[in-house]
């Protein structure tokens, strides 16, 4: 038994079949029957079938056949496809669409769940792990990558839209949570940095300002990026024309924190046509106006829920004490009370000990840093002779310390559309929002450094941070239950390798081991399900920036 493959030129075109053939006496002849006809196969199927009947005699040993098989550590395949399955799942993939700028978008999403880098590392990482074999990437550079962030700026709107109608198939959003954060820069040279107020505390830096739109449950709908010196609420207009032009559907409830929706803020909600409503929080200082306007009692502040409603306004207010927040904030308050008795004890030392020391720099020296711990309300210092003393007034700390874990919720709707258990809940859903920003920007997916410099770059950059976290949310969720972090989950997951198996120097198979315990768990838990090959494309990535001139300009090449 042998395979025949026979060609056949038909009208200047080739046709190939294969057929598996035997030969045979007859009469004392030999002839040959055909026993299948195997020409509807792979070609990957048809060498293996060759390879096995060469050696039919020997198959034990047929893995040793050096001649013929070649078997190598192909790339790293676990993560890449893992990534893409949850991709899929989410719709990302889809709404990207299918084209190569959208391919290279989706790898550029995977690449930053993977390793939080330049669009220069994620070329490099393309040529350790599967992405061209795995997403049927064509050959790209970092240039094309760079360009691909223009891409996704100018298509970020038709891709939101498109995550939208897959998240909320066949209906609008009716309550929406909004906030706002900061990212700081370490050059000067990008289009939209500008000095403003620094969530980061990093004084002398650059930065811009960045707006998250979620859904009811924390879910991203849309990020937008704004120059660097943009209050909170001058974001709060685009919001609202986003909404009511591309989300929303006729009531719709914005969620936002107390600096957010303000009077101004208000204002624009009942001026849009449509049902617009709020809810947010007021400060203390407008706490304190309330109680002594008559609106709300002190009293009212319990550990349950109790709701007063302004009639002349029609607004409702929600009021809680949380004991715990007091207790924290107690405890606070007198750690730092503790702080400046160190620094009298240590400066009353040190002029016991210097009789030339001025008893006035010390002074100073003390209310400076009972300003810089804002408490100058209650707590003040004075000198006798050349000791400094700690002067505590209680009833001003009995008069601060009233509303010590008291908040105060204000929202528009009616006690018929939602009970003050559902807007305190609510509320509460801003929670995830300062997740997402938490994991965007210091903890997995690191948004910082930005190496890029034009606008829309910027723009496409803070969007594939957006995309990616929806993937790192949704892996959180699937191994919530077990034992390791998203992060950890993904290296686990890039140590599965791909068996590269070359036949005859013609064709090459990729084959997926099976994987070790630890990473079937990590699949099981997030319902994937590897396949056992992957077609070899025989794509490569290379940059253009190789590695020793990238050093000599200092990384400058990623500044695009």
């Amino acid at each position: 038994m042998r395979l025949d493959s026979i060609h056949k030129t038909v009208n200047g075109k080739t046709y190939t079949s294969h057929l598996i053939r035997e030969a045979y006496r007859d009469n004392g002849r030999t002839r040959h029957r055909t026993i299948a006809n195997l020409s509807g196969r792979s070609d990957d199927e048809i060498e293996a079938i060759r390879l096995a009947l060469k050696h039919k005699g020997d198959l034990a040993d047929l893995g040793s056949v050096r001649e013929d098989v070649r078997v190598q550590q192909g790339l790293a395949v676990g993560a890449v496809f893992a990534l893409s399955s949850v991709a899929r799942r989410l719709g990302i993939g889809k709404a990207l669409g299918n084209s190569q700028p959208a391919k290279q978008a989706l790898w550029q999403v995977l690449a930053r769940c993977i390793d939080q880098g330049s669009r220069l590392s994620a070329v490099r990482l393309a040529g350790s792990h599967a992405a061209c074999d795995v997403l049927g990437l064509e050959a790209f550079d970092e240039d094309d990558l760079y360009a691909n962030l223009d891409w996704l700026c100018e298509n970020q709107a038709a891709i939101e839209d498109r995550l939208f109608r897959k998240r909320h198939p066949g209906r609008k959003a009716e309550l929406f949570l909004y906030d706002v954060t900061s990212s700081y820069l370490e050059g000067v040279d990008n289009e939209l940095a500008a000095f403003g107020y620094n969530r980061d505390k990093k004084r002398g830096k650059r930065q811009i300002v960045i707006g998250l739109l979620c859904d009811e449950v924390g879910g991203p709908l849309s990020v937008e990026v704004f120059a660097g010196n943009t209050s909170d609420t001058s974001t709060f207009a685009s919001q609202i024309r986003k909404v009511a032009d591309r989300f929303g559907g006729g009531e719709v409830t914005l969620v936002g924190d107390r600096g957010m929706i303000k009077g101004p803020q208000i204002e624009l909600l009942e001026d849009e046509e449509g049902e617009f409503h709020y809810i947010t929080a007021i400060t203390k200082p407008q706490i304190e106006s309330l109680l002594t306007q008559g609106v709300f009692q002190l009293g009212l502040f319990d550990e349950r829920l109790t709701e007063v409603v302004d009639n002349d306004t029609n607004v409702r207010y929600i009021l809680r004490r949380n004991p715990q927040r007091a207790e924290e904030t107690a405890t606070n308050r007198d750690e730092k009370c503790q702080t400046v008795a160190n620094i009298i004890a240590a400066k009353n030392a040190y002029l016991d000990e210097h009789p030339r020391a001025s008893v006035e720099v010390a002074l100073r020296h003390v209310q400076q840093k009972i300003d810089k711990l804002r408490l100058p309300a209650w707590l003040s210092v004075s000198s006798e002779g050349r000791t400094l003393s700690l002067i505590r007034d209680e009833e001003a700390l009995a008069e601060i310390s009233k509303l010590d874990g008291c908040y105060c919720l204000k929202t528009d709707l009616t006690s018929q559309a939602a009970s003050k258990e559902v807007v305190h809940d609510r509320y509460q859903g801003l929670a995830n929002v300062e997740w997402a920003f938490r994991t965007c920007k210091t903890s997995h997916l690191e948004v910082r450094p930005i190496f890029v410099r034009q606008e829309s770059r910027t723009r496409g950059h803070v969007f594939v941070v957006m995309l990616a976290y929806q993937i790192i949310r949704e892996l959180a969720r699937c191994w919530q239950a077990l034992n390791v972090t998203v992060a950890e989950g993904i290296s686990e997951l890039s140590s599965l390798c791909m068996t590269q198996v070359t036949i005859r120097s013609e064709t090459t198979i990729n084959q997926i081991p099976t994987p070790r315990p630890t990473v079937q768990q990590l699949l099981k838990a997030a319902d994937i399900i590897m396949p056992h090959a992957l077609p070899c494309t025989g794509t490569r990535v290379d940059t253009k920036q190789k590695l020793p001139k990238e050093r000599k300009l200092n990384g400058q090449r990623h500044l695009q």
